[in-house]
């Protein structure tokens, strides 16, 4: 079957991609650009690297913009998958969903109206061996989004290893946040997959934090050789 990933450039769309490659065939990489950061559907941080991820993937992208408006961004989602579905010939979408109903119910929604299958392969995952699992592949994921109390400006660039897992399991335990981020507490981008031929260095960054809420904006990356 051929399949279309919703990706962001976060863990869990690029994890979501890898899983469904060793069960099918992976056709396209689909991309939403919200001008809203504050989307119910699409995370927003760096989206615009998702061409340098495809690059390193040696898949093709579609990019499509949405307001970001609720609801209306499905309209913007349905076309982007039209266009998968035209140019490649998709017959199903893999999705990054972990725990959000609302996100998870509406791209099943739009899929059953274009005939498409919703595949979600960490669908209520266990976010502790799911962590695990990111690590143990060989994904290389940095933080670059964090909301929530108690992560201050240092956790901007860390990257996601055993080290910083004990670290957010401690925090999970005392704040009673996700381990994975999926409450919304941070976001992240991945700088090196298993299905990446190169990975991605950061070049250029700024950083904009107050009050436990601040993203690290990618100004500038490009592809090097492990």
């Amino acid at each position: 079957m051929k399949l279309g990933v919703l990706f962001s450039g976060g863990k869990d769309s690029t994890f979501a991609c890898w899983k469904a490659m060793q069960q099918e065939e992976v056709a396209c990489l689909i991309t939403v650009t919200s001008r809203n950061p504050e989307s119910y559907m699409f995370h927003t941080p760096n989206v615009h690297l998702a061409a340098l991820q495809a690059e390193a993937a040696g898949l093709p992208l579609v990019e499509a913009e949405t307001a970001g408006e609720k609801e209306e961004e499905l309209l913007d989602l349905k076309r982007a998958l039209l266009r998968a579905r035209d140019e490649f010939g998709i017959e199903g979408v893999v999705t990054g969903a972990v725990l959000s109903v609302y996100q998870a119910a509406r791209v099943q929604r739009v899929c059953r109206e274009l005939g498409l299958w919703s595949f979600n392969p960490l669908w209520l995952v266990d976010q502790d061996a799911y962590m695990e699992d990111l690590i143990d592949a060989g994904f290389k994921v940095v933080i670059v989004g964090v909301f929530s109390c108690p992560f201050d400006e240092s956790w901007l660039g860390r990257e996601i290893d055993r080290r910083t897992l004990d670290e957010l399991r401690a925090i999970a335990r005392k704040y009673q946040t996700t381990l994975t981020g999926e409450g919304g507490e941070f976001e992240t981008f991945v700088v090196d997959a298993p299905f990446f031929s190169r990975r991605i260095a950061f070049e250029e960054v700024s950083r904009v934090y107050r009050n436990y809420n601040g993203v690290l904006r990618v100004e500038r990356a490009g592809l090097v050789a492990r």
